[in-house]
């Protein structure tokens, strides 16, 4: 049978107008090549499909049922498109990020793991940048979406999902602050400190604490880098003070403890994962914001901070 989309197309064309002239003109194709096409297929099929009368042709009715095919053929075949369309964004697109540093290890590099995995065709570029430099990036569409501390004063951003974080010292497991759940701020003296400095987001919630207890810190080192801060801390040279999330990978692989600062002034950051309030993601943006926003409560606190045991009980 001679291609069956092409046959198609000439015998329902046909069929309508019941002329293979006013077909011929309608599809800009030779009127002797419709009818070789109908003819041929009349002769597979052992019947004709068209009464051939003085004023035009007629579908009989083994027409009629071929008729009915075509439309279902016509049908199927825009499903089959919009299908294949959707194939290609899975199969395609590449997708631009920004994040803080503090999620440069852990969840969104175990994100983009899976994401490789299931959807080899997405490309993905992470840029990791300052707090507000992710807010500017994503406001200026430079990025698909960003993921930063504090977006509710933006109104060129929309958020799709927040996690509470909250700030605490970070010590070696046998460190006594360590031993503890929860600790003053007044704790830490007398203690050598490692604190954060400008412009990481942390530096302002530890000058609050500061000046609003009269206390202030023993500072042995500071530093504006999240992986030099933690790394200190490890060696022994002090206790640091850090986010909830700066600390997840190091808490769950036993290096290191997280204890929460109980003052009361001290409120919750909130983590927001947010997008352009103007700007629709593609498709491919669409599947890698699914992706992290299905774990993103995996960066709240406490249950960053739970061991994985803890998670599956």
């Amino acid at each position: 049978m001679p291609a069956f989309s092409r046959f198609l197309r000439y015998f329902m064309a046909v069929g309508r107008l019941g002329s293979i002239r006013k077909a011929a003109d309608e599809l800009n194709v030779s009127a002797s090549a419709i009818a070789r096409q109908i003819l041929n297929v009349e002769a597979e099929i052992g019947t004709p499909l068209f009464e051939r009368l003085p004023s035009g042709l007629r579908l009989t009715a083994a027409g009629e049922i071929m008729m009915a095919a075509g439309n279902r053929w016509e049908k199927n075949m825009v499903d089959v498109r919009a299908q294949i369309e959707d194939l290609r964004g899975l199969k395609r697109g590449h997708v631009e990020m920004a994040i803080i540093d503090a999620l440069a290890k852990g969840h969104i590099p175990a994100a983009i793991r899976s994401i490789q995995s299931r959807y080899p065709g997405i490309s993905v570029g992470v840029k990791v940048l300052e707090n507000d430099e992710v807010r500017k990036a994503v406001a200026s569409g430079e990025v698909d979406f960003g993921i930063l501390f504090e977006p509710q004063s933006y109104r060129d951003l929309s958020v799709r999902a927040f996690v509470e974080v909250v700030l605490g010292f970070v010590t070696l497991p046998d460190h006594p602050l360590g031993q503890q759940r929860e600790a003053r701020f007044s704790a830490s003296t007398g203690m050598p400190v490692i604190v954060p400095a400008e412009p990481l987001a942390v530096c302002q919630q530890v000058a609050v604490l500061e000046g609003a207890t009269g206390m202030e810190l023993e500072r042995k080192v500071s530093s504006d880098n999240i992986q030099m801060i933690t790394s200190l801390v490890l060696e022994g040279v002090g206790i640091g003070v850090l986010t909830s999330l700066d600390v997840i990978t190091e808490v769950k692989a036993g290096l290191l403890s997280f204890t929460r600062i109980s003052d009361a002034l001290l409120r919750p950051m909130t983590l927001a994962l947010c997008t352009n309030s103007a700007r629709n993601p593609s498709y491919a943006a669409s599947i890698v914001l699914g992706e992290i926003e299905n774990g993103f409560a995996q960066l709240s606190y406490p249950v960053s901070m739970q061991m994985p045991e803890e998670n599956g009980s």
